[in-house]
Formats: C-alpha cells, sequence, structure tokens
C-alpha cells in the first residue's frame, strides 16, 4: 500500500471512532436526560410529598402552603399524584412536581372564588408529570387534592400548539378556551413538540364539584 493511501486509510479508521465515540456520549446524554432525570426527580417528589402529608397529618392549624398546597391527579395522563407547589422555573419544575405560576399572571388558588388555576410541568425528562398531556380528552377529570378537600375539574378544551409567550391562556378568563365570563377554571400547560421546547400545549377544565375530605381519605369516584 503507497504511503498516501496508508495515511487515508488512517484518516478513516480515526473518523470512525470519533464517530463511534460521539454516538455513545450522545447515548449517554439521552439516558441521562430522559431516563435519569426522572430518577432524581421522582426521589425528590417523593420526599417532598411525604414531608407534606406528614404536615397535615398533624396539629390542625393554619394551612402552611411553603412545602405544597397539594396534589394533582389526571388519570388520562397515567401520572400518579403529582405534588403542586408555587412557581414554575426551572429549578422548581426540575424537582418532579407541577408549579402554580406566579407570573407573569399569578394563578388563583382552587379554593378561591373565582379565577384560574394555572400549571405547568415537565413533558420530558426530570419526572415528565405532564408526557401524556395529549392523551386528555373533554370530559376527563382532572381531580386536585388538598389537605381537606378534592376538587373535581371537568377538561372542556385544549390547545395543541401555542408561542410560548401567550400568556392569554393564563388569564382569569381564558377566552382563547371559549369561556367568556368569570368561574372556576384550571389549566396545565407543558412544551410541545415532544422532546422540545418551542411550543405550548393548553389543557382547560372548569369545576365541576368538590368534596369534603373523609377520615380515610377516600378518593372521590373518578380516581376509583
Amino acid at each position: 500500500m503507497s504511503r498516501a493511501r496508508s495515511r487515508i486509510a488512517g484518516a478513516i479508521s480515526v473518523f470512525g471512532e470519533l464517530l463511534i465515540t460521539a454516538g455513545l456520549v450522545l447515548g449517554f446524554f439521552v439516558v441521562y436526560s430522559l431516563w435519569w432525570t426522572n430518577v432524581l426527580a421522582d426521589r425528590e417528589a417523593s420526599k417532598q410529598a411525604n414531608r407534606m402529608r406528614d404536615g397535615w397529618n398533624g396539629a390542625p392549624g393554619a394551612l402552611d402552603t411553603k412545602g405544597g398546597i397539594g396534589f394533582l391527579h389526571v388519570p388520562a395522563m397515567n401520572n400518579g399524584e403529582v405534588l403542586v407547589r408555587e412557581g414554575t422555573d426551572t429549578k422548581s419544575l426540575n424537582n418532579g412536581i407541577a408549579g402554580y405560576y406566579a407570573d407573569p399572571i399569578k394563578s388563583a388558588l382552587p379554593w378561591d372564588s373565582k379565577g384560574n388555576f394555572t400549571l405547568a410541568a415537565h413533558r420530558d425528562g426530570h419526572g415528565a408529570k405532564f408526557h401524556n398531556i395529549h392523551k386528555l380528552k373533554n370530559g376527563d377529570p382532572i381531580v386536585f387534592e388538598t389537605r381537606d378537600t378534592w376538587y373535581v375539574y371537568k377538561v372542556y378544551n385544549e390547545l395543541k400548539e401555542t408561542s410560548k409567550y401567550n400568556v392569554d391562556v393564563l388569564r382569569p378568563v381564558p377566552k382563547e378556551s371559549g369561556k367568556s365570563k368569570p368561574g372556576r377554571y384550571i389549566t396545565l400547560t407543558t412544551c410541545t413538540p415532544v422532546y422540545t421546547s418551542d411550543y405550548r400545549y393548553i389543557v382547560w377544565g372548569e369545576l365541576a364539584r368538590t368534596e369534603k375530605v373523609d377520615k380515610d381519605r377516600t378518593p372521590p369516584v373518578e380516581l376509583r
């Protein structure tokens, strides 16, 4: 083999090894992003959830919301119970929870007489609590659990893709959902398409009823 051909063969060999190395690095990154971050987030969310439930089981008194305000249950998303705390920044949501908005439009809370309870969570990685948001259909239940009350919402509309800068979906009366009068609404928001953060996927629900929590914490029929 000539010296020139030998150099070409050597260069091709090195290039092939670099491609293999790059593929392995990319593979490890994907595993970390889409699996290991879920493991870590679920562990942290479980710790936070246990602390909050322990607080609920303590002596009665004023509700301390610093550790969270309750749990979101969405059967169609098959995501278990999701701890909800204030804040939709990346640091908060990376803990495997859902956060309610403090800005740009402050969220109402479920016990408020009127308003829009607006939530965000990751769709991929870091718990991916809203990964299956696309499975929600009109009429599906969204249940929020607090220390003493179950809030049962029913999905009534969705927006499969909108700008990440569209804050109108968070307004007290979300007119893009078809509503024109004040009510008691819930809004779920997450990134779309899957594995990107280019746009936002929105689901709206409206409060159908509330149930008092009994001594056994028997869930409403929608969760049985």
